[in-house]
């Protein structure tokens, strides 16, 4: 059984969706913001005090694109690996996503961009630069891996659909078109469905 560590108000919204698509079934363990996801059970899982975290088969991994690898490659029958000819691309952007795109991302949600200057010590460039580069790709095919969706656009997905929810990326067509793809996947829709009924009743229980 695999045990599944989260919070409905966190990136584990992008672990769900993978367990949701790999259709193994999995325990669900709500771990509450403050003293309970820095206690020290809590923190035998991940030392970090950060969710998600997943436990299968005794090991634990934490992070989602681990996350999210690890359930591709641990249940193949899912489909969600690339084929060999797209494999170079499968985890060139799993990780620029993991990498520059995040960092981008982040840095400019907390208010800091690099100058011109740093922006060529900074692994991610600048925000506009990666912008441009996932707006090069998504116009150009429908998924990371061409015309099949794989592990790797759970991770991109989750990243373009938060951020046009969120306002921390630009509404690109690309952006919009690639976002729409995604959220009318099935397991996207299962595992949002999820995470909206375990924040309303966390909202109802504090209100």
């Amino acid at each position: 059984m695999l045990e599944f560590y989260t919070n409905p108000m966190s990136r584990g919204q992008i672990a769900r969706w993978a367990l949701e698509e790999v259709g193994q079934p999995y325990e669900e363990h709500i771990i509450a913001y403050g003293p309970e996801m820095k206690s020290e059970p809590y923190l035998a899982i991940n030392p970090m005090g950060k969710v998600p975290a997943i436990r299968h088969q005794g090991k634990v991994v934490t992070e989602c694109p681990a996350i999210i690898s690890y359930l591709a490659e641990t249940f193949p029958e899912a489909g969600l690996l690339p084929d060999a000819d797209d494999r170079a691309d499968y985890i060139r952007w799993l990780f620029f996503t993991a990498g520059p795109f995040e960092q981008a991302v982040t840095t400019k949600a907390l208010g800091w961009e690099p100058s011109a200057e740093q922006s060529a010590m900074a692994g991610f460039g600048h925000f506009d630069l990666v912008m441009k580069v996932v707006d090069e790709l998504l116009s150009s095919r429908d998924y990371v891996c061409g015309d099949r969706f794989t592990a790797a656009d759970i991770y991109r997905g989750s990243q373009i659909l938060f951020g046009i929810t969120m306002g921390s990326i630009p509404k690109l067509d690309s952006f919009k078109a690639y976002a729409a793809r995604m959220a009318a996947r099935p397991a996207s829709q299962k595992a949002k469905a999820r995470d909206d009924e375990l924040i309303a009743a966390q909202q109802a229980a504090n209100s």
